[in-house]
């Protein structure tokens, strides 16, 4: 940090000759007053040196990080403003947030990681002091790619958020339960947190209380119980609050499960 120089030095002492101790006194005080002063005003100029370096020193960012949704794409590329921020993608795919300078409307392109040539290309903002995911589909092969918002504060305390993209054609709208168990008497007494929600849409975050959850996804309409079809169960998740949470439902690849689901972290 800048530091105020000063050049105050002492003044070389000298004799005070005892018939004009009035005039001692005064140029005392005198030079006393204008240490004191010159004091204060280097002070002053430390502290606003300081402050301004502080202003001027903050940059505001924007979070951007990359979600893979698709099926039929090859390994991809993203770019951002002409600058590659993740190669060589696959499904299921999604990147930690990257820092970038604020801008009203920036650039996505996304190739193929083997050449340059755009797939799609999309113009996006991107806020400072605030996050967003680049979501990358391309249901019935279609390539798209869109730039959501993201929630870049915590959930209140004592609550968790979560967002869930269905992007799992073959299994159709889905609903979502978040439950402290997987037992009958769980799932009989059990309501979803997120119904109907149609392949290709985003929900809204919802807020649900935290605890030890499970988090159940079915088909729409399905009746919960212990032997439903096209389910998805996942691990106990420990939440203690603030948590902020996107959940990516696919199809699976194979055909070993229902569906396949990410999960990632927007807070926390």
């Amino acid at each position: 940090m800048p530091r105020a120089d000063s050049d105050n030095r002492m003044q070389p002492s000298r004799i005070v000759s005892p018939c004009e101790p009035q005039r001692a006194s005064r140029a005392l005080l005198r030079s006393l007053s204008a240490l004191l002063l010159v004091a204060a005003v280097s002070l002053v100029g430390a502290l606003a040196l300081a402050g301004c370096q502080q202003v001027q020193g903050y940059s505001p960012v924007s979070l951007v990080r990359v979600i893979d949704a698709s099926y039929n794409a090859p390994a991809l590329d993203v770019y951002i403003g002409g600058s590659l921020v993740a190669t060589n993608l696959g499904q299921g795919e999604i990147t930690p947030y990257g820092t970038y300078g604020p801008t009203p409307s920036t650039k996505i392109t996304v190739t193929s990681t083997q050449n340059t040539n755009a797939l799609v290309s999309t113009t996006g903002t991107l806020q400072a002091n605030q996050s967003s995911s680049v979501l990358i589909t391309d249901i019935n092969a279609t390539y798209e790619v869109t730039l959501l918002a993201d929630q870049s504060t915590p959930a209140p305390s004592g609550h968790s958020a979560y967002r869930v993209l269905n992007q799992a054609p073959s299994t159709g709208p889905i609903d979502v339960y978040f439950l402290a168990g997987t037992t009958a008497a769980d799932y009989a007494a059990a309501k979803p947190v997120i119904t109907a929600l149609a392949v290709g849409a985003t929900s809204g975050y919802v807020t649900i209380p935290s605890s030890t959850l499970y988090m159940v996804i079915v088909a729409a309409g399905t009746t919960l119980t212990t032997t439903s079809t096209s389910i998805y169960v996942s691990p106990a998740q420990t939440l203690t609050g603030g948590e902020v949470r996107t959940v990516l439902v696919v199809d699976p690849l194979v055909t070993s499960q229902p569906v396949q689901v990410y999960i990632a972290d927007d807070v926390n």
